[in-house]
């Protein structure tokens, strides 16, 4: 769950800075997908990290 609600946060934080630093389309995508992946795989660690004390 920790993992899904990070992705979405980071796809629209990447959105968003590509937004602020006006670039197209493509550079939103692009900047998405990269805080996507960034934010997923903070996610999976905090989820092995609490597991892991819980």
């Amino acid at each position: 769950m920790i993992v899904i609600v990070l992705s979405i946060i980071g796809a629209i934080l990447g959105w968003r800075s590509a937004t602020k630093r006006e670039g197209d389309r493509m550079d939103k995508l692009q900047y998405g997908a990269a805080y996507f992946l960034a934010f997923a795989v903070a996610g999976i660690i905090i989820t092995v990290i609490v597991d892991r004390f819980i």
